[in-house]
């Protein structure tokens, strides 16, 4: 952690370009109407994006992973990271588990070490894509969906785990991604996987807490390439259908063929009432998890945009969204990159918000298709960092957190603390 006279002096040389910035851009909403800096700034301080334990490593391939150094080697670390990712940028003040990676073995000490820090576990997510040591029953041929009995009952009780877990931690989410599926015709039966599954899941749902929310994750390919048991939005939607308000669809943002429209699959969950959380990285291929809006941010700008107009839409009744960053982190370093992650997905929020609506929907009205692209281009193209920057600098932030980051030199100290051969959990 750094002190608040480090932060400010790492902001003093700044603040003066930083406070012209910000001025000119105020001035320039104002002439616009609609929001203005303040009301964005607001709104900007409000959102808060949760950070994966698993992400706080070098990610890797399966062709190698190059260790940076100083990675955590315990929860207790990533809770550290984690607090000082928060202290740069006071939008990350939520972490997302992933069991069995970070089972806690004192869970009274957690929670006070994440009351100290201002932090919180909002979700728990499990893993039945793994074998874990001392497994009584192999997930290779499935988990949830699997044939033997005997391997649901272990892919269900694990889930019942992370239930317990996240309870003893104050979560509310629980999270299920399946790598279940099929890589050759025949393989399995597609119907009766689905049947299966749905019969996990309802296990699963129905020890659920009544104040809990149970995301369900969906994949098209990998590591099963001929089928996936949940591949879509829809196959997940209406596995939520089937067990109740509480389920709620996830987007992963890499979690799509090339070229689909995720904004119109976000508009239509809203629509529906099912869009219960995010996972935010980026895609060039496939299932990349790049640092968020490094590839596509016109598109992230496009969700944005669906999500902002359903918040202002009374007709729209979706519950609150959970958010949070899923990503790889293979060559930079892990924390600059959730850094960079937040950045980007604050920018398209912002951008979203000064969208002029009203126009927009009295455009999309008169099928003026002109006149519409040209009010998001207008959005879109308007530089909102001034307005990220005082939303940092308001919550005790640094204004360039990626550069406050390197210039403290919080790698290096890190890596003096826990070596440069620490590799974190999980990973």
């Amino acid at each position: 952690m750094l002190s608040i006279s480090h932060l400010s002096d790492l902001n003093a040389p700044l603040l003066a370009d930083h406070e012209a910035d910000f001025h000119h851009l105020g001035e320039r909403l104002a002439r616009r109407g609609g929001l203005t800096a303040p009301n964005v700034v607001a709104r900007l301080r409000a959102f808060q994006v949760a950070v994966p334990s698993w992400a706080l490593g070098t990610g890797g391939t399966r062709f190698g992973r190059f260790a940076g150094g100083g990675e955590p080697r315990s929860l207790t670390e990533k809770i550290q990271d984690v607090a000082l990712l928060h202290q740069l940028n006071g939008s990350s003040n939520a972490i997302s588990l992933h069991i069995p990676w970070d089972i806690p073995t004192d869970a009274a000490a957690v929670r006070q070490q994440l009351a100290a820090a201002g932090l919180r576990i909002d979700s728990v997510n499990s893993n039945t894509f793994q074998d874990q040591p001392g497994q009584g029953h192999s997930y290779k041929y499935g988990s949830l969906s699997a044939t033997d009995p005997a391997v649901r009952a272990q892919a269900v009780q694990h889930n019942l785990d992370c239930l317990g877990y996240g309870q003893q931690l104050g979560a509310k989410v629980h999270t299920v991604w399946l790598a279940d599926g099929s890589n050759f015709p025949g393989q399995s039966h597609l119907r009766r996987a689905y049947q299966r599954t749905q019969e996990s899941l309802t296990a699963i749902y129905e020890a659920l807490p009544a104040d809990w929310t149970l995301l369900l994750e969906y994949k098209p390919y990998e590591p099963n390439f001929y089928s996936m048991v949940i591949p879509d939005w829809g196959t997940s939607y209406a596995l939520c259908q089937a067990l109740g308000q509480q389920a709620q669809v996830l987007v992963d943002l890499g979690h799509h063929l090339p070229n689909t429209n995720i904004e119109q699959i976000v508009g239509r969950l809203q629509h529906f009432g099912r869009l219960g959380g995010f996972h935010f990285n980026g895609s060039m291929y496939g299932d990349d998890d790049l640092t968020t809006g490094s590839i596509k941010p016109f598109q992230l700008f496009l969700i944005f945009n669906e999500l902002v107009d359903a918040g202002q839409d009374a007709t729209v009744h979706n519950p609150a969204v959970a958010y949070m960053i899923d990503a790889s982190h293979n060559t930079k370093d892990p924390l600059e990159d959730l850094l960079q992650s937040t950045d980007n997905i604050l920018t398209a929020y912002a951008k979203a918000l000064l969208v002029d609506r009203p126009a927009l929907h009295a455009a999309q009205e008169r099928n003026d298709a002109a006149l519409a692209e040209d009010l998001l281009r207008d959005a879109f193209l308007t530089d909102v960092r001034p307005l990220v920057a005082e939303a940092y600098r308001q919550c005790g932030g640094a204004l360039r957190p990626v550069a406050a980051y390197r210039q403290a030199g919080c790698r290096a100290s890190l890596t003096q603390q826990r070596g440069r051969q620490a590799v974190a959990t999980g990973l």
